[in-house]
């Protein structure tokens, strides 16, 4: 496997049995890999952390850290979670495979290793490592696009990190999934990444805007939804980008969706990012408290704009998480009348 234009993959084996450990570097060695080794798994976090491994072949049972705890630590850290970890297994072991999957592993080899197995694990699992790196880099550059949109508008502050701190939040109160709540917290950053096509003029303007000014506002939410429509990992967060100007009645923007037609995340981002623009101050308002903004928001439900059931919803969590706001007099009327529902976690 030559590597004429680079420098060759760098392969960790961690084993304490020196025969076994000292037979997969000859494997590897004569493959072309740049290989080291470790004989412990503390020792194996230690040559990480110092320097990434492409991939890391890595035995089960060790003394001090397992190769499980090993392998979990490393899935667990945003640095080297995309590390290819290979556990070694005895044949048949059905049980360590099980465990090493809940660890987090990405394969499988058995003792004795097979030369042309071996070589074709690695060479896959490097070979997808690099490509999810590319990844990796792609998703960091919209993040960053996106904060530079931030930054270009002084008054919004921190507004998207209080959207994806707050978006973790009501998903979890609400039970969404891991990947539901995943793409709440990234639509905070993403949703306004359109922007980034708006002239300053429109974008940054303190007063009304004219009817053609606002058409071209409305426009960012289609930019957005392209610029990220090619990366995988974001096709959750696309309804959330394009839809969360949409309206319950159908009077909002772009597609004029209504009722249940609306995704269910982009209804639910769209009362975060209300209440966080009613809360904080903007050029055209002053912040208002968090009851007024919940007023403001209940009056927009009796215009139609929003499903009145997620914004009941919404309050409570809102009351909840905040701790020191009294039930609104519709909430004390609303349980006077009928106990509440047991609360279903949306889908």
């Amino acid at each position: 496997m030559p590597y004429r234009n680079s420098l060759p993959p760098r392969v960790l084996v961690v084993d304490d049995h020196a025969p076994s450990r000292m037979t997969a570097v000859a494997l590897l060695s004569v493959e072309g890999y740049q290989v080291e080794q470790a004989n412990c798994g503390q020792s194996a976090l230690s040559r990480v952390f110092q320097h990434q491994p492409d991939l890391i072949l890595l035995d089960v049972m060790m003394p001090g850290l397992d190769g499980y705890e090993v392998c979990r630590q490393l899935k667990e850290n945003d640095n080297t979670r995309l590390i290819p970890v290979v556990f070694v297994t005895a044949l048949g072991d059905r049980e360590a495979r099980l465990r090493g999957i809940e660890a987090g592993g990405d394969d499988f080899l058995t003792k004795p290793f097979d030369q042309l197995e071996l070589s074709a694990r690695v060479k896959s699992l490097i070979h997808q490592k690099r490509l999810n790196e590319d990844l990796d880099h792609a998703e960091k550059v919209l993040f960053s696009i996106a904060r530079t949109i931030e930054s270009r508008d002084p008054n919004t502050g921190d507004h998207c990190d209080r959207l994806v701190s707050l978006g973790r939040s009501l998903g979890e109160y609400l039970r969404l999934s891991a990947a539901h709540i995943r793409d709440l917290a990234w639509a905070g950053y993403l949703h306004d990444i359109g922007k980034v096509g708006i002239p300053d003029a429109v974008l940054l303007k303190t007063g009304p805007l004219t009817v053609a000014e606002r058409t071209i506002m409305e426009q960012h939410v289609a930019i957005g939804e392209e610029i990220c429509r090619p990366l995988r990992t974001m096709q959750g967060v696309l309804p959330i980008i394009r839809h969360h100007h949409e309206r319950w009645n159908g009077s909002g923007y772009p597609d004029g969706l209504a009722g249940a037609a609306i995704p269910r995340l982009a209804q639910i981002f769209q009362l975060i990012d209300i209440f966080d623009a009613l809360t904080h101050d903007r050029p055209y308002k002053p912040a208002f408290s968090i009851e007024e903004s919940l007023r403001i928001m209940g009056e927009e439900v009796e215009r139609g704009w929003r499903d009145p059931a997620l914004m009941a919803e919404f309050e409570r969590f809102i009351r909840n998480h905040y701790g020191d706001l009294p039930p609104s007099p519709q909430q004390v009327t609303r349980s006077i009348e009928q106990p509440q529902s047991v609360r279903q976690p949306y889908v």
